[in-house]
């Protein structure tokens, strides 16, 4: 019955598209659809003899009929964290309820406040008598390297929708990944309960997405489940959802139980690496076929060909709601956590020392972004921070890289200057912002895009840009993206809301100061979304920015009188009481090139002109300024000062 139903909604699902897509594709929908229909009689036929095969599985091979391991993937913000959230909740995996705004998995304290997943996270919850171990993905592009490990680790899928926005280019980014790899998708359109939710285009959309992506047969025909996760509720139908979710956890036990050859020669391969303060170095990963105890003499190899190192590990565990449980042994099918290694790398597979079979190493993308990190040497260095030196800075960076699979590290020609390479400016500065909350001082140098000669043509990375904003704003995005060199690629009709969608094609290095410039040019209205597009031929020369910087004159404390003055030649980052140091950036100036101003001069004190006559002084609130920003902002010959206390730019040997 649940063949027969899948199989139905893939008929829907067609004849839904079918009125989207170009007559080409349609007419290759149309012809797939006589052969669905005749392997529906067959597959009725086979259901009681598949399930019948996988209660029947011997002990040493077949499938672990009792355990799921899925995934879920997303774009960015559509509701993951609050599905697991939700689902822990009905599993009752948790004692006591779990607020709405809690977002359990996410514990990392920049996760909160930026509302996004940064790191990939292991839960487990038991439904049915099944275990099902749940591996809560991050959304950003930028950290790809997370998402592409984590489905080397499952047989499933969850890929989450949002019922009003359709997918996204994160959507399509981790979808292509989990599709090249095989895996069975579970369609879930999230967020339901939105006055502007629109499940049947959302579903179009994703179908249509699946056959661009290549999908087969048995991948296009995927199950739909509609939820709201933040108020628990879910159902098979949009107008029929029940405050349970059981109908999705339902749907979760029909995707593909995992393989589990017990009785076969180890093999574990690493996909994750943690950490804890007590047991040391942590390795995470799923055993893909044989058994692994604690204590058991293992090898350790970096892949095929490659030599098997003795290893021991000597604490295990498997997940258990949002915890870890210990266990003396787990077999083919678990994903387990294990201690007691202190030299092994995401990749390596622990192997059975007498019959070694390493499994091939985990491919991850390569950098697209690279920035350069040193020690502090502002006038102001020392004065927050309590990490200063290079061999700080290099021990921190090295340890990162033990973690951080997508991240490379690099020397220069400067003993004080490191060159950091990673998948994007969001991915570097999340490592930046952790460093400064550790205690660490830095200088921060412009970023620069990794350029590639492909088939003798020389090329840049490339963003594909998804803008919604109003119309009446469209024109001056328009502008803006076309004079970085953008190449749009479609504009949709104007919705009844009066929001039209743009999608881009953009050089990396012209998206610096894009989503500022963006949030001015439409009030704050605009929503955009990035993700990396390929590699293409160079785009050629742009102006960065129009205007110019105002320079601090020099060292001191900012005053009311000079910032009252400053202000009349453009816009302003300092407040009065700060301190600044000669050429550092306190402002955008109003026209092109740079010009110093005097923030810290002092009114002259006469018998007509008192010492809190500045307390009346009209100044213009100052532009806050993020690291992500600053970072955005700067040009050569700039940098961006990080401390603990403060987020500084200044100008290099500016005389």
């Amino acid at each position: 019955m649940l063949m027969l139903l899948s199989l139905c909604q893939s008929v829907a699902l067609g004849s839904h598209a079918a009125a989207a897509r170009a007559p080409a594709a349609r007419a290759a929908v149309a012809a797939a659809r006589p052969l669905a229909a005749g392997r529906l009689s067959r597959g009725l036929a086979q259901i009681s003899a598949s399930e019948a095969a996988v209660a029947a599985a011997p002990a040493g091979s077949g499938v672990r009929s009792d355990m799921r391991n899925i995934a879920i993937v997303a774009h960015v913000d559509h509701g993951k964290t609050s599905l697991v959230d939700a689902m822990l909740q009905s599993a009752q995996a948790i004692s006591g309820s779990i607020d709405k705004d809690d977002r359990l998995m996410d514990s990392n304290d920049q996760e909160r406040e930026r509302g996004i997943t940064i790191l990939a996270k292991n839960a487990a919850i038991e439904y049915g008598g099944t275990k099902v171990n749940i591996v809560d993905t991050p959304g950003h592009a930028d950290f790809g390297g997370e998402v592409e490990r984590v489905l080397n680790m499952v047989d499933g899928v969850l890929l989450l929708v949002d019922a009003a926005e359709g997918p996204k280019p994160q959507t399509r980014f981790v979808l292509k990944k989990a599709l090249e790899m095989g895996h069975r998708i579970l369609v879930v359109v999230n967020k339901i309960d939105k006055p502007a939710a629109r499940p049947d285009y959302v579903i179009d959309k994703t179908f249509d997405l699946f056959v661009e992506l290549g999908a087969s047969d048995e991948q296009t025909d995927f199950p739909i489940v509609y939820t709201s996760a933040i108020n628990r509720q879910s159902g098979d139908e949009p107008d029929e959802v029940s405050d349970s979710m059981e109908p999705l956890l339902k749907k979760i036990l029909d995707l593909p139980a995992p393989a589990a050859d017990t009785a076969g020669s180890l093999q574990l391969q690493i996909s994750n690496i943690g950490s804890d303060p007590f047991i040391g170095r942590l390795g995470i990963g799923r055993v893909r076929a044989g058994r692994v105890a604690k204590g058991q003499p293992l090898g350790l190899s970096a892949g095929p060909g490659e030599p098997v190192k003795s290893a021991k590990i000597s604490e295990l565990f498997v997940f258990d709601a949002m915890g870890r449980k210990a266990v003396d042994e787990a077999s083919a099918g678990d994903i387990v956590v294990f201690s007691g290694l202190s030299e092994f790398n995401i990749g390596d597979t622990l192997v059975d020392p007498a019959d070694p079979r390493p499994l091939d190493p985990i491919s991850v993308e390569e950098p697209t972004m690279s920035i350069s990190i040193g020690v502090n040497k502002s006038p102001f260095a020392g004065k927050a921070g309590k990490l200063l030196t290079s061999r700080n800075i290099r021990e921190r960076l090295e340890k990162e890289l033990e973690t951080n699979v997508a991240l490379q590290l690099k020397d220069t020609g400067d003993a004080d200057s490191f060159q950091v390479y990673g998948r994007g400016l969001l991915h570097l500065t999340v490592l930046i912002e952790t460093m400064r909350r550790e205690g660490f001082e830095l200088m921060i140098g412009c970023p620069k895009v990794i350029e590639q000669e492909i088939e003798g043509a020389r090329c840049e990375p490339f963003e594909l840009v998804d803008v919604e904003l109003p119309e009446e704003y469209s024109g001056s995005v328009i502008s803006m993206l076309g004079e970085r060199n953008g190449n749009m690629l479609e504009m949709g009709s104007v919705s009844p809301e009066g929001i039209v969608s743009l999608q881009y094609e953009v050089p990396s290095r012209a998206m610096a100061g894009v989503k500022t410039k963006l949030m001015s040019a439409t009030r704050g209205l605009a929503v955009m979304t990035t993700t990396f597009a390929g590699y293409k031929p160079w785009a050629g020369d742009f102006d960065k920015r129009d205007r110019g910087n105002l320079l601090s004159h020099e060292k001191g404390t900012a005053t009311g009188h000079g910032l009252k003055n400053a202000q009349e030649r453009g816009s302003l980052f300092a407040a009065p009481g700060d301190e600044v140091y000669e050429n550092q950036i306190v402002g955008i100036h109003q026209r092109a090139g740079d010009l110093k101003v005097n923030v810290c001069r002092q009114k002259q004190l006469t018998n007509m002109r008192s010492a809190g006559a500045d307390e009346k002084t009209n100044l213009s609130p100052p532009t806050p300024i993020t690291l992500e920003e600053a970072v955005e902002y700067i040009e050569d010959s700039e940098f961006v000062e990080v401390t603990p206390a403060a987020i500084r730019m200044g100008k290099v040997g500016k005389k």
